[in-house]
């Protein structure tokens, strides 16, 4: 897939993460696609190591579902550092 094409799945997979985890999270678009692309990168690791598959291309339900699950796992660790950090935090 070519770049525009990871930044597309990356908007989009970071949306739909954030849908199946709504909340409170700082910063707004930007970080959502930086989440989102970065999930497509970890789905892609996480396939090809314990599914023995890789992402197929960019219409291929197995490339948004790693894409999505890399999302999600990469949604989760952002908020366990930044929530962390929030509560260490004096005022």
């Amino acid at each position: 897939m070519g770049v525009v094409s990871w930044i597309i799945l990356g908007l989009i997979a970071g949306v739909i993460a954030k849908i199946l985890m709504p909340g409170k999270d700082p910063g707004g678009c930007i970080i959502t696609i930086l989440l989102g692309i970065g999930g497509a990168f970890v789905g892609g690791w996480i396939g090809k190591t314990l599914f023995h598959t890789q992402l197929g291309t960019f219409f291929e339900a197995r490339t948004w579902g790693l894409a999505i699950l890399g999302a999600l796992v990469i949604l989760v660790v952002y908020r366990l550092v930044l929530g962390n950090r929030k509560h260490h935090r004096r005022d």
